[in-house]
């Protein structure tokens, strides 16, 4: 069996200058599905999903394990094609373009990066451009794609550790690597599969606050981020889709659907929703007691 080539790309390659970024009409979502089904072996993974995504939105894909999250977020990273309905990424229908394409504009996170080598952050961020896990050794970054990796790296909070190696980094670094390289070829939509996951509690509140000056900074940018904590949205969340069993119970502005009777009914059980300082927490709104008479 042959090695793989180290320099095989985890997207298409973009070359120095990238492709023509595809484009909608004026005012047309980045996003957009229409009765979107998928069905494997027989069963329904999603049904009949509607939903539009434009340029600023920042949409929270909700639901417990099995609700069909990260198939849907498969259809909005044109990873797969839908059973029945119809798919619009950039104003182009998912069978009828090369998604390769596509997929050039969409900057996906992987927090399964397959990278082993001891690359320094610095080096995976430029592995962005040309979307490639190694880089490229027959390609010298050009100083434009230095500065953005450096602007990046900054935004993200990095700097300190942009010459450390990716094998001595933390869960918390890695996933805030993984973004500002998933941002290199300057994407319309950024795609976020559970970044929080694993992350202990400083690692999390700086993931986070980091997803905010981004999007801060990129007002035109748009994100979906997969979860099903909502302690770990960040604070400039601006829509949420709540899933349940592959079907939508919800979906809107946050401040419509991330309410106690919709999360409750997105999760199959009681569970109080609270908003402070932008940032939401939830509990259940009726505690389990133990029926046991407390020791005296």
């Amino acid at each position: 069996m042959s090695t793989p080539d180290p320099r095989t790309p985890s997207g298409p390659p973009t070359g120095t200058a990238g492709p023509t970024t595809p484009a909608g009409p004026a005012g047309e979502p980045l996003l957009r599905t229409r009765a979107v089904d998928v069905v494997r072996d027989g069963r329904h993974l999603l049904r009949g999903i509607d939903l539009a995504i434009h340029p600023g939105e920042h949409w929270a894909l909700l639901g417990p394990n099995g609700a069909g999250k990260s198939t849907l977020l498969a259809l909005l990273g044109a990873v797969s094609h839908p059973t029945r309905g119809e798919v619009d990424v950039l104003g182009r229908r998912l069978g009828r373009v090369d998604v390769r394409g596509l997929r050039a504009h969409l900057g996906h996170v992987n927090p399964r990066h397959p990278l082993r080598s001891p690359l320094t952050v610095r080096e995976v961020v430029l592995t962005g451009t040309t979307g490639t896990i190694e880089p490229d050794l027959h390609r010298k970054p050009a100083p434009e794609e230095l500065d953005r990796a450096e602007r990046l790296i900054d935004t993200l909070g990095m700097t300190a550790a942009a010459e450390s190696a990716w094998t001595t980094l933390s869960q918390g670094e890695r996933g805030r690597a993984l973004i500002a390289r998933a941002l290199m070829p300057s994407p319309r939509l950024l795609l976020l599969d559970e970044p929080a996951t694993g992350l202990d509690l400083t690692a999390r509140e700086l993931l986070l606050d980091s997803l905010d000056l981004l999007r801060h900074q990129h007002p035109e940018l748009a994100s979906v981020l997969v979860t099903h904590h909502l302690e770990e949205l960040p604070e400039s969340t601006t829509h949420a889709l709540l899933l349940r069993g592959g079907e939508t119970v919800a979906a809107g502005p946050v401040d419509e659907v991330m309410t106690t009777g919709l999360v409750s009914a997105t999760f199959g059980h009681p569970i109080r929703i609270t908003r402070h300082e932008g940032r939401w927490t939830a509990r259940a709104a009726a505690p389990r007691r133990s029926g046991r008479t407390p020791a005296v």
